[in-house]
């Protein structure tokens, strides 16, 4: 009779224990911020479409991204003569995205469209889910960047000063997760500059993008993003016609690569000039083919598992 009282006792106090145990761990988890971790992100990349995404390159993550437009599918400038575009290369880009935290990437870069080199700082300001409780509604990134126009000017008169070759770009770029398979974005620009074509087409361009993810499947998501340029500070009679950028894509998980098969009415690739310079309209024919191609490497491993997730 008292071996089994004892065995029964050693039980209760065994399941208590354990219960205990638990209660712990699950009290630690609720008040240690740092366990707190988004599961998926917003966005699958840190672009889109055209549009910069909130998401940021993971710790010692480098991305290295090639993208590439073509020529008008239709219109003056399509159709079979050029192979529907093909044949023609309006813009190229190589670029590198390295995470210097969680939280901040640098870049480098360079576009065939007017041997423009860019770099930008951007930082996540916040993170939806995260913070001490959890409840975080939405994602806040802050996106800042430069232009340098390298090519020879094409009059003597085009950059009167050598400032003149540099843009900048400011972005705050907010976003949530819907659902698990449905992401929206919505990000207020303004872009500095000094050459424009026209003396009435502002130095200072504000624009709003909007933008959108829906998952298709485990690995095939539809893309789309629409910055709204003309009719903000931008007087709509201009001599030379702009059209608002506009792109549609796919995006095509295959482990360590993203790639992304896109239509957009944007001759170039760098918000820096498909923002003020988008002269083609998806009315008339002006719709290109482009795709990318992003590889993430992890330079430095962390040795902390639950760091070592990646946006891919």
């Amino acid at each position: 009779m008292l071996k089994t009282a004892t065995l029964i006792a050693l039980a209760v106090l065994l399941n208590g224990n354990i219960y205990a145990q638990s209660a712990d761990s699950l009290l630690k988890t609720m008040t240690d911020s740092t366990k707190i971790k988004t599961l998926n992100p917003t966005f699958k990349s840190t672009r889109i479409v055209l549009s910069q995404s909130t998401e940021t390159q993971k710790k010692h993550d480098l991305d290295m991204r090639i993208r590439h437009h073509f020529g008008d599918i239709g219109g003056e400038f399509g159709s079979a003569h050029t192979l529907y575009g093909l044949d023609v290369a309006t813009d190229l880009f190589i670029g590198f995205d390295y995470g210097i935290t969680d939280k901040l990437t640098v870049s480098i870069g360079r576009s065939k469209h007017n041997e423009l080199y860019n770099g930008f700082i951007k930082y996540k300001l916040l993170e939806q889910g995260g913070g001490k409780n959890g409840n975080i509604p939405i994602n806040i990134t802050f996106l800042a960047q430069m232009g340098w126009i390298a090519r020879e000017p094409i009059a003597t008169t085009e950059f009167p000063s050598y400032a003149n070759r540099f843009t900048y770009f400011l972005q705050p770029i907010f976003s949530r997760k819907i659902s698990q398979r449905i992401s929206l974005q919505i990000a207020p620009a303004v872009l500095l500059r000094k050459n424009t074509t026209e003396s009435r087409d502002p130095d200072n361009l504000f624009s709003i993008g909007f933008a959108g993810r829906a998952k298709l499947t485990k690995r095939l998501s539809f893309v789309a993003d629409y910055t709204f340029v003309n009719g903000l500070n931008r007087p709509s009679d201009l001599a030379q016609k702009f059209y608002n950028p506009l792109g549609v894509g796919l995006e095509i998980e295959t482990g360590g690569h993203v790639f992304s098969l896109n239509f957009m009415n944007s001759e170039y690739i760098s918000e820096n000039s498909f923002i003020p310079d988008t002269k083609k309209s998806w009315k008339h024919g002006g719709v290109r083919f482009g795709f990318t191609i992003s590889r993430n490497f992890t330079l430095f491993k962390s040795k902390d598992k639950d760091l070592q997730s990646k946006i891919y």
